[in-house]
């Protein structure tokens, strides 16, 4: 493998756990797109979408995607990452895409027990609020991420069988 691979998903889908899980495995480096980010910035995503608002932020997101592009890597992405400008064809182009399904009950479950505060698209919202805004916003986010190349549902896919997936496809491709 010579291209990177890039999972994406819906916030809390769980790309930055699997990332560093199927980087173990296969023995290559881990890209966690939001945290090169957060490092090179010196502030934290919540505090840069404050200060310079979301579009500045989907322009930097795409500028860091685009730096991966010769990378041996699994690359997390954020969760809006495929959903603006040609991320997504430009990922596809570029590597393999990796989509972590969840439902929305299912991401609901995870999120509401994470600190939402910490992403900024989830300031604030009551319980019933989060489920409305995951299901409109998954449903607005599915066509891009329906474009990856492989799809999972997280939950219920040992990390043996995503391997063997994404072993399939590559040998397929070449």
């Amino acid at each position: 493998m010579d291209k990177p691979i890039f999972l994406v998903g819906f916030m809390g889908s769980g790309k930055t756990t699997w990332g560093k899980k199927l980087a173990a495995k296969l023995d290559i480096p881990f890209v966690d797109l939001d945290h090169e980010i957060v490092a090179s910035m010196g502030m934290s995503i919540p505090e840069y979408f404050e200060k310079f608002g979301e579009e500045k932020f989907r322009l930097l997101e795409r500028e860091f995607l685009q730096k991966q592009e010769q990378r041996e890597a699994i690359i997390s992405t954020g969760g809006g990452t495929p959903c603006y400008y040609d991320n997504m064809e430009w990922i596809t182009q570029h590597g393999l895409a990796l989509y972590l399904y969840h439902t929305p009950k299912s991401l609901w479950a995870r999120l509401s027990k994470s600190d939402v505060n910490k992403r900024p698209l989830l300031k604030g919202f009551s319980e019933d609020e989060l489920l409305t805004f995951i299901e409109n916003k998954l449903e607005e986010r599915a066509p891009f991420y329906e474009q990856a190349q492989l799809k999972f549902e997280q939950i219920h896919t040992p990390l043996e069988e995503i391997i063997a997936l994404i072993q399939q496809y590559q040998s397929t491709t070449r």
